[in-house]
Order: structure tokens, then sequence, then C-alpha cells
């Protein structure tokens, strides 16, 4: 979607123990997540960048790609070198039968 210059990664090739880094609006969020997931909504990472870590594998996702995907470039600009865009987003990783959960008890979904 974004080319060569924006790296992505499959929902199937996230493994257990990156940094999953949730870039959605906060009713996205509450709707349903990837279990251990950090939420950052999009607007807030300019002021709060220093929250993404720069060593070990970052992957950002959103509900389709877009706005991680806009997310990944900008913190490349910034000199982060170890995110990734997570190709197809919440709606890729739900689609393959991923866990998504909730904080609040109720029924898991991806908006």
């Amino acid at each position: 979607m974004f080319g060569p210059q924006v790296p992505s990664v499959t929902a199937d090739q996230v493994t257990p123990g990156v940094y999953l880094l949730d870039v959605r609006e906060p009713d996205e969020w509450e709707a349903g997540h990837a279990p251990g997931a950090h939420h950052l909504p999009m607007m807030e990472i300019p002021a709060r960048m220093a929250e993404v870590p720069t060593d070990g594998e970052v992957v950002v996702v959103c509900r389709a790609g877009g706005r991680s995907g806009q997310v990944v470039a900008y913190l490349m600009n910034n000199g982060w070198d170890n995110v990734r865009n997570l190709d197809g987003g919440m709606q890729s990783w739900a689609a393959l039968g991923k866990d998504v959960v909730t904080d609040n008890g109720q029924p898991a979904r991806v908006l």
C-alpha cells in the first residue's frame, strides 16, 4: 500500500513478544484490540513519541493499515528504524482468527 519505504508485516508474521502499537481512536480500542497491545492514538504520537520503543521490533496497527502506515513513515522520518506497519490492520488480524480482547468484559469486535 505504501511501497518499499514503509516496511510492513502480515498478521501471521507477528511473533509473540513484539511491541504492538495500536494507533486507533479510543472507541476503536475499547471495542476490541490485540492482547498485550499498547494504545497510543495516532494524533497523540507527536507529543508522546518517547513512549515508542527504539529497540526491538515495533508493529504499528490501525483498522486497515492506512493510519498505521502514516505513523510508521512519521516515526521513520524521526529516527526509528524498528517500526513496521501491520498490513491490513486489525481487520486482517481478526480475519486470521487471532485473539481480539476488550478491557471491559464486553464481546470484542473490530470497528
